[in-house]
């Protein structure tokens, strides 16, 4: 079975009973040994006494005194966050159910940072076992900012990171063809290609179709049904549609903060301008398998998922949105 994502430690942690994922030592001295704590030939006596004490016990208790007495304040801020994440992680028997009791709680006091990586690990754990790389490459918009690239009437996905790093405007390989000159070039994830994506999926640097009626959206659907399973326990069907004029949101789910506003205003009958209307990337139609789960007003309607791009056109999804925003009566961690 081939292996992905090994960037995000998953082979550093235990799996529980139910398949959830139990942090070990080894996951939190990976954090404790990222350059940004590593104690720099400056360092007060404190850091580094801290520094050195937590590799060798990184579930040791550490007092708010101590961080104070740290002389460098981007240190002391750098330790706040890492040992906030920590705790975190372990007052709760998993890291599904850390997550899930962060975003339930609607606090946004760990960086983005902190929050995408335990959502890549533990979407790695979800989609263990899956063997498409459509699915996988789609399910990197959960934590990865995406940028929507030029071409023709595709709707193609760079990672932004990648993109920014190295041109502003890249070429995709589908496009060399056309005369571009740049010195980036990514290639677009396709049935000739698909086999490479093992050995690049910690690289982010193949580009994603997610335009309408094509193995991109059906992909993502595909991810975010198996994120929905592993961390609630209920089973739904989501399915893509092609436009707007095909859903009566009743219900819905933006899966970003710009999807979440144009639904609110479609949902108070307004009709979308067309320059709103072209910043809807897709939209998909969600049901519950059981649909004693929803809450007792939804029965068996249908429930709506719009995904958006900002006005820089960006993707920025917030998987948590699938989590607390489905009307289900009771939101329960099977893991």
């Amino acid at each position: 079975m081939n292996d992905f994502w090994i960037a995000c430690g998953h082979h550093l942690l235990d799996r529980d009973e139910g398949g959830g994922l139990c942090v070990t030592d080894e996951f939190l001295k990976a954090y404790f040994a990222r350059p940004e704590l590593m104690p720099p030939a400056d360092a007060c006596p404190i850091e580094r006494r801290l520094h050195r004490e937590l590799l060798a016990d990184p579930r040791q208790a550490v007092g708010a005194d101590e961080i104070a007495a740290i002389s460098d304040a981007d240190a002391r801020e750098n330790w706040q966050f890492v040992l906030a994440f920590r705790d975190l992680l372990l007052r709760h028997p998993t890291l599904e159910a850390a997550y899930l009791a962060s975003v339930r709680s609607g606090a946004n006091d760990l960086p983005p940072l902190f929050v995408n990586q335990l959502v890549h690990v533990i979407l790695r754990n979800a989609l263990d076992g899956c063997d498409d790389p459509f699915v996988l490459r789609a399910a990197e918009l959960f934590f990865r900012v995406q940028r929507i690239l030029p071409h023709e009437q595709a709707l193609l996905l760079g990672d932004e990171e990648i993109v920014g790093g190295r041109s502003p405007t890249p070429v995709l390989s589908l496009m060399s063809m056309l005369g571009g000159t740049t010195e980036a070039v990514l290639d677009v994830l396709s049935d000739e290609n698909v086999g490479v994506y093992w050995q690049r999926s910690d690289q982010f640097d193949m580009a994603l179709d997610l335009t309408a009626g094509g193995r991109g959206p059906a992909a993502l659907a595909e991810a975010m049904t198996r994120w929905i399973s592993h961390l609630l326990g209920i089973d739904v069907t989501i399915e893509p549609l092609r436009a707007l004029q095909e859903a009566d949101l009743t219900w819905y789910v933006g899966l970003d903060a710009d999807a979440t506003g144009l639904g609110d205003r479609l949902w108070h009958g307004d009709e979308l301008d067309q320059r709103s209307a072209d910043r809807v990337l897709a939209l998909f139609r969600l049901t519950f398998a059981d649909s004693s789960r929803a809450h007792d007003d939804v029965g068996d309607e249908p429930i709506y998922l719009i995904l958006s791009m900002t006005a820089d056109q960006k993707l920025r999804m917030k998987p948590q949105n699938l989590l607390t925003g489905l009307p289900v009566k009771r939101l329960e961690m099977v893991t």
